[in-house]
């Protein structure tokens, strides 16, 4: 604890010119978000032109009618004027709360008035921080609100993907914010009163904090949280389960549970995935995916999910996001005891002079906005690893398990080729796009896109996938 320390002191040395130059932050976010947003535009601009192409490209034009690439295109383009018109309107938004100097200390003041109603006063300052939160909240879902229902009841709903009625929205809005504050509460008045405890030594116990909330999701949200939304049925008996359960015996996976999920509740989108402890797994696969492709390819699926779970993918992707959280939270010490933070964004002296923790993150956030973008497009690239790692697992599975007979083995061999087939499917039935801007992809992209999927399983011997190319040096 105490070298840890010793380092973290060494960084609040550096930083100490936060608690004393009168650095204009609200410019610097401004500029900064303007930035990530006219970059974030530029990107959609580059991949635009490439919704006008004609035919999807050589490797899928036997998977891909084209009345079904037609309406890929026409999907992606809808999507890609939404985003750049959203992006735009968001940050428009965000650049009127920043400039005009008194939206973030009216929230404050809110906060403080209702917490009066409640006959508390200024010294209960943790309960205006949980107070703050969510009048922060609900006040930014105001301005957005137009765009969550075009976006579902526009443009998912002229391309075939909406289930969701309008009272089924309103309603998974409202248990949301129920949930925030059952859930959130508690969570975010215990993180404020650890910094109360531990003073200057809040890292270490902050990040214990966090990590016990993760753990404790994990059990709470299958359990708890997922019902409000979804129902989890236990996937049926029959061919499909037969093929998992055996799967997941042969390498050792402990599943506990393998459920069907009925996404098509709120949307045709398909998926699966697993979830739970290291020594209690649960398989959750879309009712949408089991409607969409036979057992072999959802099985297919299924092991290229396990492949996650055999390469440690999970506790590697755990491991970096708690690395990026300790170095988020060792610079935060320079921030919370800087009154010029406050005072740019325009709080007045009497808030800035003793920074109440909650502003002060909440700030620093605002502050570190651009160089998350950054980090998220180094966990993009770090994810499209793990991708590549899943999709070979699947298709070099017969030399991981153990097989019973060669019948077995040779099915085995054919797993690859089954999961390309399953991309496919999902990608025609999701009405993805095939045609991407590499730059556009890099940045937003945590999948490899189709194409790039396919070839990889080509080159790992799947028969009948990979670009031509490919074949040829075959």
């Amino acid at each position: 604890m105490d070298f840890l320390h010793d380092q973290l002191a060494v960084i609040q040395h550096r930083l100490a010119f936060v608690q004393e130059d009168p650095i204009d932050w609200k410019v610097y976010v401004l500029a900064f978000t303007w930035g990530v947003c006219i970059f974030e535009s530029y990107l959609l601009l580059r991949q635009y032109p490439l919704y006008s192409k004609v035919a999807p490209p050589a490797v899928l034009a036997d998977h891909f009618t084209l009345e079904v690439f037609e309406k890929s295109q026409k999907y992606g383009k809808h999507k890609a004027r939404f985003s750049i018109v959203s992006g735009l309107y968001r940050q428009f938004i965000t650049t009127i709360e920043l400039a005009s100097g008194f939206y973030y200390p009216w929230i404050w003041r809110t906060s403080g008035r209702l917490l009066g109603l409640a006959g508390y006063g200024p010294e209960y300052l943790i309960s205006q921080s949980v107070v703050f939160v969510f009048v922060l909240v609900f006040a930014a879902t105001i301005p957005t609100l137009p765009l969550g229902l075009y976006q579902t009841f526009v443009l998912e709903e002229q391309h075939g993907f909406n289930k969701t009625t309008l009272s089924l929205y309103f309603a998974d809005m409202l248990k949301s914010w129920v949930l925030g504050i059952v859930i959130g509460s508690p969570l975010l008045a215990a993180f404020l009163y650890v910094f109360d405890w531990a003073g200057d030594r809040f890292v270490p116990w902050v990040m214990m904090l966090l990590i016990v909330f993760q753990l404790l999701m994990v059990v709470l949200y299958p359990t708890i949280i997922q019902p409000f939304f979804n129902k989890l049925s236990p996937l049926p008996e029959g061919e499909l389960r037969t093929r998992i359960e055996t799967l997941a015996s042969k390498l050792k996976f402990p599943l506990d549970n393998l459920y069907e999920i009925d996404g098509s509740k709120r949307s045709s989108h398909s998926n699966a995935y697993f979830f739970g402890l290291p020594w209690r797994k649960h398989i959750v696969i879309f009712d949408t995916l089991i409607q969409h492709s036979p057992p072999d390819e959802v099985e297919a699926v299924v092991a290229h999910e396990l492949g996650h779970w055999y390469h440690l993918h999970p506790t590697k992707l755990l491991l970096v996001t708690q690395f990026h959280l300790l170095c988020v939270l060792a610079m935060f010490p320079a921030f919370l005891n800087a009154p010029p933070l406050l005072r740019s964004f325009g709080f007045p002296e009497s808030v800035a002079a003793r920074p109440p923790p909650i502003l002060a993150f909440f700030l620093y956030q605002m502050v570190l906005s651009p160089i998350e973008a950054l980090v998220m497009l180094a966990l993009n690239a770090i994810s499209r690893r793990f991708e590549y790692q899943a999709d070979r697992f699947a298709c070099e599975l017969s030399a991981t398990v153990q097989v019973q007979s060669a019948a077995e083995k040779e099915e085995m061999k054919d797993m690859g080729t089954r999961l390309g087939r399953a991309l496919v499917t999902l990608h025609v039935k999701n009405l993805s796009t095939v045609w991407v801007d590499w730059l556009y992809s890099t940045y937003h992209h945590s999948h490899p896109t189709l194409t790039e999927r396919l070839k990889a399983l080509g080159e790992h011997g799947s028969e009948g996938l990979g670009t031509t190319e490919t074949k040829k040096e075959k």
